[in-house]
C-alpha cells in the first residue's frame, strides 16, 4: 500500500489539477472553431448588414439634414432680399408721397393766389364800375343842382342843353382842382 501511495503521489505531482486533461482542450477548441466558424459565416453578416444599414440611414440623415439646412439657408437670404426689397420700395414711396405732398401743397398755393388775385381784380373792377356809376350819377345830380342854383342866382332859365353842359363840366372841373389841390396839400 505504500508502493500505491506513492505512485499517486507521483502521478498527482506529475498531473497538474488547474489544467484540464488534453482530450478537454482538444475537444473544447474543435468546439470553438466551430462556434467560430458558425458565427463567422452567418451572425457576423447579419450583424455588419444591420451596421450598414444604419450607416447609410444615418448618412442619408445627415445629408437630408444638410440639403435642409442649405434650403433653409437659401429661404433666409430669399427672405432677407424681399425684406431689403420691400424696404426700399417703402423708402421709394415714402419718397414720392412726400414729393406729390410738396407738389400738391404748392399747387394749393398758386391756386389760392390765383383765385385771391382773381377775387381783388373782380372786386377792383367792381369798385371801379361802381365809382364810374356814383361818378355819373353824381355829375348828373351834381349838374342838375348847379344848373337849378345858377337859374335861381341869375333869374334866368338855362335851358340850352350846350350851356347847361358847358357849365356843369366847368364846374365839376373846378371841384376836382379843388379836391386835388387838398388832397396833395395832406
Amino acid at each position: 500500500m505504500a508502493d500505491s501511495i506513492l505512485l499517486l503521489a507521483e502521478e498527482a505531482e506529475t498531473h497538474n489539477p488547474l489544467l484540464p486533461a488534453t482530450y478537454d482542450i482538444v475537444w473544447s477548441l474543435v468546439a470553438l472553431i466551430i462556434v467560430g466558424l458558425v458565427f463567422w459565416k452567418y451572425v457576423l453578416p447579419l450583424f455588419q448588414k444591420v451596421l450598414d444599414e444604419r450607416s447609410e440611414q444615418i448618412e442619408g440623415g445627415i445629408k437630408k439634414a444638410e440639403e435642409a439646412q442649405a434650403e433653409a439657408a437659401a429661404a433666409l437670404e430669399q427672405y432677407r432680399a424681399q425684406l431689403a426689397e420691400a424696404r426700399t420700395e417703402a423708402a421709394q414711396i415714402r419718397e414720392e408721397a412726400r414729393t406729390q405732398g410738396q407738389q400738391i401743397i404748392a399747387d394749393m398755393k398758386a391756386q389760392a393766389q390765383e383765385e385771391s388775385d382773381r377775387i381783388v381784380a373782380a372786386g377792383h373792377s367792381q369798385l371801379q364800375a361802381q365809382r364810374q356809376q356814383i361818378v355819373t350819377e353824381l355829375r348828373g345830380d351834381l349838374g342838375r343842382t348847379a344848373v337849378d342854383l345858377s337859374e335861381k342866382i341869375i333869374g334866368e332859365a338855362l335851358s340850352d342843353d350846350v350851356k347847361r353842359a358847358g357849365s356843369i363840366d366847368r364846374f365839376l372841373s373846378e371841384l376836382e382842382s379843388l379836391s386835388a389841390d387838398s388832397a396833395s396839400g395832406k
